[in-house]
């Protein structure tokens, strides 16, 4: 397999890499240096499940909310115990490279959310090959719209994704919301070891069930959007972490330094952390912590400390 363009001087970093080397580079398993890939992902999977169990058994919560008509358009609300109108809603977007991966299996962070007074919500959507990638983002886009209009009275709404669902909370910075019928009450975006640039994957074996052209991953690229038409913020005060493992390959540290700058030049009140010490995986799986170094800055964000 060529990778167009690979050679040529000027080019993006990724179109000068052999097919092998950008099948490694987009293989975020193979990076992680405290397991073997196989595990990483088996202990990843195991700590996601253990944290949804015990979430669901100690939290109030309502399970399998749907926010649409189809199958696969559900969500999980999970409360903290001083029941509330006014809640701020922390919304997470699930990470399995668009096609793996489920809300069931995803909640690390709702226990130490949930006691701090943040209402957590799980959103799953269809993955391929059942779901297209326009239609992922059309879903989370409507997740996002089902919340503001379920609680209208929220003290803001929080977008978090990681790795592809970075990507797909990065898309809803270019949300057309008017289209929705409501502006959702955003206060923040946290972007985890993300991909905001999807035409690189279009030459990897994570494109098989995907069957993106170059079409399709510019179209849903936030970093193309961002540099070719540029996206001013609806609120510039609407604060947006761009947030990478230290241990991340390194382009998805490319990946998320760009997303990074193009957001700092369209005017959004952008930061970016390297988390130390931690790999793909770990920088969500640490979630479960309350004194976790993101699970800190998440809360922070929230209650402006």
């Amino acid at each position: 397999m060529d990778v167009p363009g690979a050679g040529r001087a000027g080019q993006a970093p990724w179109k000068k890499m052999s097919a092998e080397e950008l099948e490694n580079q987009y293989s975020p398993s193979r990076w992680v240096v405290r397991l073997g890939a196989e595990e990483a992902l088996r202990t990843y999977k195991q700590i996601g499940c253990e944290a949804t169990r015990k979430a669901r058994d100690t939290c109030r919560n309502q399970l399998h909310v749907p926010y649409g008509e189809g199958e696969g358009e559900r969500l999980d609300i999970y409360f903290p115990e001083q029941a509330s109108e006014t809640l701020p809603f922390f919304v997470f977007f699930h990470g399995g490279y668009w096609q793996s991966g489920s809300k069931d299996e995803s909640a690390f962070m709702v226990i130490p959310l949930t006691a701090q007074g943040v209402a957590v919500v799980m959103v799953a959507y269809d993955i391929a090959p059942k779901g297209t990638l326009d239609q992922m983002v059309d879903q989370v886009t409507r997740s996002v719209v089902f919340v503001q209009k379920r609680y209208p009275h929220n003290k803001g709404i929080y977008l978090c994704g990681h790795s592809a669902g970075a990507h797909l909370a990065a898309m809803m910075l270019l949300a057309n919301w008017t289209k929705h019928g409501v502006t959702p009450n955003l206060r923040g975006f946290f972007l985890v070891s993300g991909v905001y640039d999807l035409q690189p994957i279009v030459f990897t074996s994570q494109n098989a069930p995907l069957l993106m052209t170059l079409e399709d991953a510019q179209r849903n690229s936030p970093q193309w959007h961002l540099e070719v038409a540029g996206a001013q913020p609806v609120d510039p005060s609407c604060p947006v972490l761009v947030a990478v493992g230290q241990h991340d390959s390194p382009e998805f540290h490319r990946q998320s330094r760009e997303l990074h700058q193009a957001l700092c030049r369209d005017g959004w009140k952008a930061s970016f952390e390297e988390l130390r010490d931690v790999d793909h995986f770990e920088i969500i799986e640490n979630l479960t912590q309350k004194d976790d170094a993101l699970t800190q800055i998440i809360l922070k964000t929230i209650f402006q400390e």
